[in-house]
C-alpha cells in the first residue's frame, strides 16, 4: 500500500533504524525555522486538534507490520510538523506500543508546547523524547526559529525543566547552530547553565547539513562547532544499527513508494536513502529518477552533494 503517515526507516545516529510516524500530514508547526529541512511552515499555530486521526496512523502502521519487514529500532513521532500539536498523540503512542511491544517509542519535538502541563503528561507516555532548544537569547531564538507570537525561550526552558522532573524515560536534547544567528558566547553561556540544571541523558550540538527553508543559511565553522561540543555534549554512545532487513527483496515499485514517502519528510542523498532502507544504491537511484520524472521529487545541490526532496504530491495522491 501507499503510506501517507508512515515513512522510513530512516537511519539515525541517535535512534538507529527509526520508523517515522507523521502526525500532521502537512507542514503544520509552532515554528518556521530557517533551517527546516521539510520546507516553510504552511500553518504556523499553537492550536491542538486531531490533524490526522490516530486510527488512520495506526492503520498504516499495522499494514507496515503485516508486510513482514524487520522491526525498526525505534518508532518515532515526527514528520512534517510539531507532533504534539495533534491532540490524539497519546492514542498514537499507545497504539504503536501495542503493535510493537518490544520497540521503544520516541517523540521529536521543538519543545514549544512543553509549557502546557497536559502536553507534558502526554509526552511522558513515550520512552524517549528528543527536544530541541537552539537559543535562550530571545532575539536569536526569534531569528532562528521564527515561532508563533508569544512563544518565549525562557518559558520553553522552564517547561522542559518541569517535564524532566516527572519523566522516567530518556531525554536527548538537540541544539542546532546557524552561522551568525545563534552561535554567540551569550547563548553558549545560557545553554551551558541550562544543561547543567536539566541533566539530559544526551546533548547533541549540530549545524546545518541539508538544504533549509531560507537560502543562504550557513553552518558554523568547525572551530565554533568543536568548542560548543566540548562544552555541552554528553552521552553520545554509538547507536548505529547493524541488523539487516529484507527490504532489498522488494520490487522497484515498492522501493519507489518507500523512497517517495521518506523524501517528503527529509531531504536525502541516494547513499543516505540506500543505507536507511538497506537497498542497493542502483535500485534507489532508479526509484529517485522515476520520482523526478513524475514531478514528485526535485533535486538540490548543496555543498557538493545532490539532495532529493519530495514536492508533496506523494502525500496528495
Amino acid at each position: 500500500m501507499a503510506y501517507k503517515y508512515v515513512f522510513g526507516p530512516v537511519l539515525s545516529g541517535r535512534l538507529g533504524r527509526s520508523l517515522g510516524l507523521d502526525l500532521l500530514g502537512g507542514r503544520i508547526c509552532s515554528m518556521d525555522c530557517v533551517y527546516c529541512e521539510v520546507g516553510a511552515t504552511r500553518d504556523l499555530t499553537l492550536f491542538r486538534k486531531p490533524y490526522v486521526p490516530a486510527s488512520d496512523i495506526l492503520g498504516e502502521l499495522a499494514a507496515w507490520k503485516d508486510e513482514g519487514l524487520a522491526p525498526p529500532d525505534m518508532i518515532t513521532l515526527g514528520g512534517l510538523g510539531e507532533p504534539s500539536l495533534n491532540s490524539e498523540m497519546p492514542a498514537v503512542i499507545a497504539g504503536a506500543r501495542e503493535l510493537f511491544p518490544d520497540t521503544d517509542v520516541a517523540v521529536l519535538t521543538n519543545s514549544t508546547l512543553m509549557t502546557d502541563p497536559s502536553v507534558r503528561t502526554e509526552l511522558a507516555l513515550a520512552d524517549v523524547i528528543l527536544p530541541s532548544l537552539d537559543s535562550l537569547v530571545k532575539t536569536e531564538f526569534d531569528a532562528v526559529n521564527r515561532p508563533c507570537a508569544g512563544v518565549d525561550p525562557m518559558d520553553v526552558a522552564h517547561g522542559l525543566m518541569a517535564f524532566r522532573q516527572g519523566f522516567k524515560g530518556k531525554i536527548f536534547l538537540e541544539i542546532l547552530l546557524v552561522e551568525g544567528v545563534n552561535d554567540t558566547d551569550a547563548n553558549l553561556a545560557k545553554l551551558t547553565e541550562f544543561c547543567k540544571r536539566l541533566t539530559p541523558d544526551r546533548v547533541d550540538v549540530v549545524t546545518t547539513t541539508r538544504p533549509g527553508t531560507v537560502r543562504g543559511t550557513r553552518p558554523v565553522d568547525g572551530a565554533i562547532l568543536s568548542r560548543w561540543r566540548m562544552q555541552l555534549e554528553r552521552g553520545k554512545e554509538k547507536n548505529c544499527p547493524t541488523a539487516t532487513s529484507n527490504l532489498e527483496a522488494l520490487s522497484l515499485e515498492r522501493v519507489t513508494a518507500l523512497v517517495g514517502a521518506s523524501l517528503v519528510r527529509r531531504p536525502q542523498t541516494v547513499p543516505q536513502l540506500a543505507g536507511a532502507l538497506n537497498v542497493d544504491q542502483t535500485m534507489v537511484r532508479q526509484a529517485v529518477e522515476a520520482l523526478v520524472k513524475m514531478g514528485d521529487v526535485v533535486s538540490r545541490e548543496d555543498r557538493g552533494e545532490t539532495f532529493f526532496h519530495g514536492t508533496g504530491h506523494v502525500l496528495e495522491g
